[in-house]
């Protein structure tokens, strides 16, 4: 059942970027308009964001034939009937969300595309100051900050505590490596908003960017004594670290930096367990995937497949009410730094290209493509 546009009145063929083998993608332009699920919306695609993953996934898990794409905003065209009897969205909301691109047990789902068919509780309700061209860029730095910090790093508090006024502060520190990253910036909100005391790392040129997010303090992760200057402003007692980019300077650094009595610290890929092993009796590591949050097997190769995951499902939602709720309040979510760039789909396509040479730095490459 869909709402007020129903799907005959829909076209059945897009135009949408698709993954045609390892490093390659091309744009097709009679790709399949989702078919609407019970707990979905279809969104009129305004804009997309490129992240990250949506480079490593096309080199190194190319699914051919599915659309790409995980950030998207647009207007809700579409609701299937779970989503209509939930009465929080509507045809014609202005709405950012995030979906499982390139998903090869769901090939015609992506952001990648005119329409796109998302989860009804992972897309959030953007306020009519917010553009779409700054919407792009909350889905996916939502899901992976608010699954690192309160599912996988396991921080006192919980997601529903979050206010539409910054919490006081516990004065439990957390510190974010990576703090100018979409997930980082995204993090260290959430982090103020439930009251922790963020601290991070950047580079110089990014310090004013992540304190206007609500670090506490921003320390240079060039400088060799980074890990003991954090140690020294934390009084030696960091518990906590969440590692948005997770290579082994990172896994050195957070290392360095917790605390005498240990803690826990959780990165957003694999880890050298080399590093690990120098505070094994301390130091409690693991890492995620985010995918899991869709609630669906990930058919990834080796230590990233997931079985499906009920439970992340239902945190997965629970995140996006909670950030809903902020929104719902008033509360000014900041959105991450964004370049606006031109070429709709042939500019994505370009900048596809362009990541996977020369990653942007405390900004994500966004493209209008209506």
């Amino acid at each position: 059942m869909a709402s007020a546009h129903s799907i005959s009145q829909l076209p059945q063929h897009q135009t949408a970027i698709v993954a045609q083998g390892p490093g390659q993608l091309a744009i097709q332009c009679d790709a399949p308009v989702p078919a609407l699920r019970h707990d979905m919306v279809l969104v009129k695609t305004a804009t997309v964001a490129i992240n990250p993953v949506d480079v490593k996934s096309l080199d190194y898990s190319a699914a051919p034939g599915a659309i790409m794409g995980f950030d998207f905003a647009g207007t809700i065209v579409a609701l299937g009937a779970d989503a209509v009897a939930a009465g929080r969205l509507a045809v014609g909301d202005r709405v950012a969300g995030v979906v499982y691109g390139m998903d090869r047990l769901q090939p015609d789902v992506g952001a990648f595309a005119q329409y796109v068919g998302a989860l009804a509780d992972l897309v959030l309700k953007i306020p009519d100051d917010m553009r779409f061209e700054d919407a792009a860029a909350l889905g996916l730095a939502t899901a992976t900050a608010a699954y690192g910090l309160f599912n996988e790093l396991q921080l006192a508090g919980s997601l529903e505590g979050l206010k539409a006024e910054d919490a006081r502060p516990t004065g439990d520190f957390v510190l974010v490596a990576g703090g100018s990253t979409a997930t980082g910036t995204r993090a260290i909100e959430l982090l103020k908003t439930a009251g922790f005391r963020p601290v991070a790392t950047s580079s110089p040129s990014n310090f004013e960017l992540v304190k206007r997010f609500g670090a506490e303090k921003v320390f240079d992760y060039h400088d060799p004594e980074c890990a003991e200057k954090i140690r020294a402003y934390t009084g030696n007692e960091l518990e906590y670290a969440l590692d948005c980019v997770a290579e082994a300077e990172t896994t050195q650094l957070c290392y360095a930096a917790i605390g005498r009595a240990g803690g826990r610290y959780v990165a957003v890929e694999p880890f050298r367990d080399s590093i690990a092993q120098s505070r094994a009796h301390t130091i409690e590591p693991s890492w995620f995937n985010v995918m899991t949050i869709w609630g669906r097997k990930v058919e990834l190769g080796g230590e990233y497949g997931r079985d499906a995951s009920p439970e992340d499902r239902a945190f997965g939602a629970r995140s996006f009410a909670a950030v809903q709720n902020l929104l719902d309040s008033g509360r000014r979510v900041t959105t991450h730094p964004v370049k606006v760039m031109p070429g709709a789909w042939e500019g994505v396509m370009q900048g596809v290209a362009q990541i996977r040479s020369q990653p942007p730095s405390g900004y994500k490459l966004v493209y209008p493509v209506a």
